[in-house]
């Protein structure tokens, strides 16, 4: 089911996305079908592999694109659109095809994870959006996977909406995070919209309100007997928190509660308070620690021996703060001529990590069968299939010269259809199975493409085919510069 909670995001948009369109209109182009490409560069945080995530919200806005009266006055005020093109904008609606890569699947750099082809006008214009919404969350959900994989099966809570920038990237990062693998949120909307789990204790001022923290401690647990988490650091951890909470706690008849730590140093005082609790008898009683965690603070203070049994991680996970650009980019791979074949086109540049990989296409995952685990992706023309009964020999991305052949292996289609015709035909899963996926999927990648520090150089290559057309067009193009300078 498409999500209720929707806005007019049809000018959510460069303002070239307007410009090229209207030339697109003026050139007789607006029926001419092309060809993009979403794909990214480059992990962040240098990591092994990033998540898919951010494909319900370029549903939603796909499937609500069009043009009010008060949109088209604003652009008619530009004095710089035709007046036809404008007239076209009023029955504007998105009829091409796009296919995607599910979201909560692992994706690497320069694979297509979302390709549109449509009417130019139509494919250009969603440039924006797309990248806009499948960037953000692709980044918070590559982030916060980390942050859950450092915690080692520990519950990791986000904390973030008070450092997210907008109220969009709080909600929205509440989502990409519980996809991820985080266990709750502390955006209360996010459950309204997602059904992702809020959860939340005390802030300070609760304590400060009352007299004394131990009665702060006792009301508290009254109102919440089957939820009662103190924070104890308001004053001293270790002299007043956690013997007020272990009173109150006896006190109220709590049989199941914990208490939070929000500053100091974790691994001593989770230690102390995990004492101080067993030998009251509190031993089903858990520690949640909080207060600018990442995943190498948390690994950090685990390997120390901090005996903490969930974490709250706020604005370094909603923000990713450590590298907090995804960087994915959306490019022009081909046109179709009226005859309908596909003429590729292709983005070079000095840089060679910028030259794209042209044509319509199509993406497999390969996987070992003994093991189950992902050994490479491979990227081929829209019109290859893999014959799994075949030898198929890949190469290194980086080391073209490192190849593997393999042999007893199947081969997954990652991008499957979402528009067709400009009409949905992707059941939209629940939030519930995209984060199962998310798991499932993860489980499948090699334990050393999960490292934080130097991953596995996990393979995607080109087919020979692709690999033939590419540097045909690089070939062509050379020539042509080589004519033009002589």
């Amino acid at each position: 089911m498409i999500n209720a909670f929707r806005e007019n995001h049809t000018l959510l948009c460069d303002f070239y996305e307007l410009t090229m369109a209207n030339g697109y209109f003026c050139n007789g182009w607006s029926d001419k079908i092309s060809y993009f490409d979403m794909f990214f560069r480059q992990i962040p945080d240098k990591g092994g592999f990033a998540i898919m995530c951010g494909l319900e919200q370029v549903i939603n806005y796909i499937s609500d694109l069009e043009f009010t009266e008060d949109d088209i006055s604003y652009l008619r005020s530009k004095k710089i659109f035709s007046d036809d093109f404008l007239d076209y904008l009023r029955t504007f609606r998105f009829t091409g095809d796009i296919w995607a890569v599910p979201e909560g699947t692992p994706i690497f750099p320069g694979e297509p994870i979302l390709t549109v082809r449509a009417p130019s006008v139509q494919a250009q214009f969603v440039e924006t959006f797309i990248l806009l919404a499948i960037n953000h969350q692709s980044l918070i959900a590559t982030k916060a996977n980390r942050i859950v994989r450092a915690a080692q099966g520990r519950p990791v809570a986000e904390f973030g909406s008070r450092r997210a920038q907008g109220a969009d990237a709080a909600i929205l990062g509440a989502r990409a995070a519980y996809i991820a693998g985080c266990s709750g949120t502390a955006c209360t909307i996010a459950e309204e919209r997602f059904g992702v789990p809020a959860v939340g204790t005390m802030a300070h001022s609760w304590v400060q309100m009352f007299d004394d923290e131990y009665t702060a401690f006792v009301k508290y647990c009254q109102l919440y007997p089957d939820s009662a988490v103190l924070l104890v650091d308001t004053y001293n951890v270790l002299k007043s928190g956690i013997p007020n909470a272990i009173r109150a706690f006896k006190e109220c008849g709590i049989t199941h509660g914990g208490i939070r730590i929000d500053s100091g140093d974790l691994t001593y005082l989770s230690k102390k308070a995990r004492q101080m609790l067993d030998d009251a008898g509190l031993n089903n009683f858990t520690v949640c620690a909080s207060n600018s965690l990442d995943e190498y603070i948390i690994r950090d203070i685990l390997q120390q021996g901090a005996s903490i049994d969930t974490f709250g991680v706020g604005e370094r996970l909603v923000t990713s703060k450590s590298d907090p650009v995804f960087g994915g980019v959306y490019k022009l791979a081909a046109v179709e001529e009226s005859d309908g074949s596909i003429t590729p086109k292709i983005k070079i540049s000095e840089n060679t990590s910028k030259i794209t990989n042209p044509g319509f296409k199509k993406l497999y995952r390969l996987y070992e069968n003994k093991s189950g685990k992902a050994i490479a992706d491979l990227i081929c023309t829209h019109d290859e299939e893999i014959d799994p009964s075949k030898p198929l020999t890949i190469f290194d991305p980086d080391y073209t010269w490192k190849t593997k052949t393999l042999t007893d292996f199947s081969a997954e289609e990652l991008l499957v259809p979402i528009f067709k015709s400009g009409k949905l035909v992707y059941d939209l899963p629940t939030t519930e199975q995209i984060r199962e996926r998310c798991k499932n999927e993860i489980d499948r990648q090699w334990d050393e493409v999960k490292r934080f520090e130097y991953p596995h150089n996990y393979y995607v290559d080109l087919s020979q085919k692709l690999w033939d057309m590419k540097h045909s067009l690089l070939k062509e193009i050379s020539s042509r510069a080589a004519s033009d300078h002589n």
